[in-house]
């Protein structure tokens, strides 16, 4: 499925303007829970939600470079699960005649000031019109403050212990602030485990817990661990089959989305086989309600610590939550596990809530390198699958902090513009030397393997 085509300039005769359907634009780049904040509380507003996304000429035009590509932003839009339609070439500065073209009544953009190359107001023409709808800005997030994390080479955004964080026993403050704060944390990812109307449940949310190893002869036994719900979803349903997916799903990108897209399709492939597609089959489920897809997917995603243990310098660059809360706004998953274990065990998979997983896939790269086979346990199981190579499959955190690095003096300008004062050239040079280690690290591992 190719990301949506750009559409032809207004100009034919425009529908009716729907009451129901409303328009959100932007850059959206490296599509993150910031984002997806705004896109969740816009489809609450309404029953259909349009997608304006920027060209990569307009952004640069008006704010500086983009990380990712159109083609890449516009992946990422259309596996949001609360869009409706993306399309492509907006323009910077929206316009009354763009937005009624789609039948669009309103426009909705947080509650923050977005200008263009000239100073202006973006939204000063529907703003005029009274076609306008403010929501919250998503607190402590942006694409500036994730390039910030990468030039920067912090570690301040890693936690701990995320259920610990979520109770208020975890983070900074007083006792009564780190108990806002989660309570705070925990609605956020009750909102985004919302289904496609961002009005009911919809994923399921987990957390599992592994055993501390307190013993040398504890040292490589099967990891022990628990499973504690925080959110209850919708669950699998009749004939469905489970699937489970794991990984660090940092900066979530396009590598992640079209991975989790090709899960998705391969499982429907199989579904064909069986007559999932067949009209009795159809006609059958939605006698009992709607229809649905074949595949119930679990991600499990992992803690900062796992993935900083494997990967170094100061990745993820995304701490857990973060990282938790963009898999969750993903039409291809259905279910999360915060805390999943880096090698699922036979204990882990038999015991996950669900049952044992029909499947568990793995992409065709791993941007964690391993001295053991990580997935051995599913192979001896016979449940193992593997996805093959895909046009996206070298796009991971890594690759992302490359491309910011190759243009770093633009980022570095596009940084200063939005008030970093930090010293932006020492960092830089830590963090060369940072992946320098890690280079080499992983240089030996692979040694290793031969």
């Amino acid at each position: 499925m190719a990301p949506s085509d750009p559409v032809n300039p207004p100009g034919t005769p425009a529908p009716s303007l729907l009451e129901g359907r409303l328009w959100v634009d932007g850059c959206f780049d490296f599509f993150h829970h910031g984002h997806a904040g705004a896109v969740v509380q816009a489809r609450q507003l309404g029953t259909e939600l349009y997608v304006g996304v920027h060209s990569d000429e307009a952004i640069l035009e008006n704010k500086g470079p983009t990380v990712m590509t159109l083609r890449e932003r516009l992946l990422a839009t259309d596996a949001c699960r609360w869009v409706t339609k993306s399309v492509a070439y907006a323009p910077y500065v929206t316009q009354l005649d763009w937005i009624s073209h789609f039948g669009c009544k309103y426009v909705v953009h947080g509650d923050d000031i977005t200008s263009d190359s000239s100073g202006e107001d973006c939204y000063r023409f529907v703003k005029a019109a009274n076609r306008f709808k403010v929501v919250k800005r998503t607190p402590s997030i942006s694409t500036t403050d994730l390039v910030g994390r990468m030039l920067l080479c912090t570690r301040t955004h890693f936690i701990k212990d995320l259920e610990k964080m979520l109770e208020g026993e975890e983070g900074n403050g007083t006792a009564e602030e780190k108990k806002k704060v989660g309570e705070e944390m925990k609605e956020r990812i009750r909102l985004y485990a919302t289904d496609e109307t961002a009005k009911n449940p919809g994923a399921n949310v987990w957390f599992w817990k592994g055993e501390e190893k307190k013993k040398k002869k504890d040292e490589g036994k099967e990891e022990k661990g628990v499973f504690r719900e925080l959110f209850g979803g919708i669950g699998p349903k009749p004939g469905q089959r489970v699937v489970y997916v794991d990984g660090g799903f940092d900066l979530f990108s396009s590598g992640h989305i079209e991975f989790l897209r090709l899960v998705t399709q391969k499982e429907e492939e199989l579904a064909r086989q069986e007559g999932w597609y067949s009209q009795q089959a159809i006609d059958e489920r939605k006698g009992k309600g709607a229809d649905y897809g074949p595949a119930f997917v679990v991600a499990g995603v992992h803690d900062d610590e796992v993935i900083n243990r494997e990967k170094g310098v100061n990745y993820p660059i995304m701490n857990v939550f973060e990282r938790g809360l963009c898999v969750l706004q993903c039409k291809y998953i259905n279910a999360v596990v915060f805390g999943a274990p880096f090698k699922p065990t036979k204990g882990y998979l038999t015991s996950l809530p669900w049952g044992t997983p029909d499947a568990v896939y793995h992409g065709p790269t791993s941007f964690m390198p391993h001295t053991e086979d990580v997935y051995a346990v599913p192979k001896e199981m016979g449940i193992y699958k593997e996805i093959g190579q895909h046009e996206y499959k070298d796009v991971n955190a890594g690759t992302i902090v490359q491309r910011i690095m190759k243009s770093r003096d633009l980022y570095e300008a596009r940084q200063k513009a939005k008030g970093m004062k930090a010293d932006i050239e020492a960092a830089h040079r830590e963090r060369e030397l940072l992946e320098e280690e890690q280079r080499k690290k992983e240089e030996a591992i692979a040694a290793q393997k031969e």
